[in-house]
Order: C-alpha cells, then structure tokens, then sequence
C-alpha cells in the first residue's frame, strides 16, 4: 500500500482564501444575486470538486466571508471598548472604523449587496442578523462604560443605548458610501448633539 501525501494546512487554507478572494470580486462585479457558482468557479480557476470540497453553496461562501470580515470587525471594536475612552472618542474611532470599510478595500460594498439580499433570502437574513448580534455587543461595553463615567445618566437603558450606538455606525458608513456625505466631523457634531 503506498502512502497517499497529505495535503498541508497551509495548502487547504489558501486554496479556500482563493475561492472567497474570487467570490468577493464576482460578487462587486455581478452582484450578489447575478453571481452563480460556476461564475465563482470559473473565477477561482479551480475545478468544480475543488470549490465544493470547501463550500457547498453559494450562502456557505457569503456566510464565511461574513464571519471572516464580521470577527475581524468584532475584534477591532472589543479592543477599542476595552480602552475605556470617552463616548465621543468612542465613536469618533468607531467611525474611523466604518471609513475604511467603505474605501475600495473595505467591506462595506459587498455589506450592501448583502442587506439587500438578506430582505428575499431567509438564509441570509439568519446570517445577517446573527453577525450584527455579534458586532452590537462591543456598544454595550461602550454604552455601560459611558453609564458608570457619568457621560450618560444613571437611568439610561443601557441596551437600548447600545442599539443607538450601533445603529450609528452602519447608519454613516451607509451615507459615505452612497453619497459621500458627512464627514466624519460633521457626523460626529450631530451624534453630540444626540447624546449631548
């Protein structure tokens, strides 16, 4: 019996990078929706058996591209909870934060396509909403922090606080990349009018 050579991590790793690299560009260039697998196949340059020993559909890739930029975003946002900064300074970051996603680089463009999607699709929607539950839970930390500084009063909801937060973060990155206004000191002059 001869031996069989493994396949090394490293191998299986980039070979599943390079279907989500071809799938991110398929789906800025096509759309979501007008992306098929073949498309992202035939992107990949790999074989079909090869793009499906790693990914079964096309929402197995959405959702793995999600968890890949969503973690990435999650782990960004802890760390800046955890340095306990000031709400504004908080969310002056956090909007930092939503401007390099927007850029042609950022996340934010295919983000869009997927909120779209997540209104027809019920399996994207699941996915949708449970990386925003995810990506919610550092404004918490914000919005406590704010509460025990004295920032905000003692009586605030501190998760509806939250949720407000939250909302503020996609609500600008979404006008900056369909627009191109406000900019990050008009917006953060209005959220301390909000909070004032």
């Amino acid at each position: 019996m001869c031996d069989v050579p493994r396949v090394s991590e490293d191998h299986l790793t980039a070979r599943r990078e390079q279907i989500l690299a071809a799938a991110r560009l398929c789906f800025l260039r096509n759309g979501l929706h007008n992306t098929s697998m073949q498309d992202l196949i035939q992107e990949a340059g790999l074989s079909v058996g090869a793009v499906y020993r790693y990914f079964k559909s096309k929402d197995e890739i959405i959702n793995a591209i999600s968890l890949s930029v969503a973690g990435r975003l999650v782990v960004q946002l802890e760390e800046l909870a955890d340095l306990d900064l000031p709400l504004m300074e908080a969310m002056d970051r956090v909007l930092e934060l939503a401007d390099a996603q927007t850029g042609p680089d950022g996340f934010f463009p295919l983000a869009l396509q997927v909120w779209s999607e997540a209104v027809l699709d019920p399996a994207i929607g699941a996915i949708v909403r449970e990386r925003y539950r995810e990506l919610r839970q550092p404004f918490l930390t914000i919005a406590r922090r704010a509460v025990e500084r004295g920032e905000l009063g003692p009586d605030t909801d501190v998760a509806a606080m939250s949720a407000v937060l939250f909302g503020l973060f996609p609500g600008y990155a979404l006008q900056r990349q369909l627009v191109g206004y406000p900019d990050k000191e008009t917006y953060l002059r209005g959220v301390r009018t909000l909070l004032g």
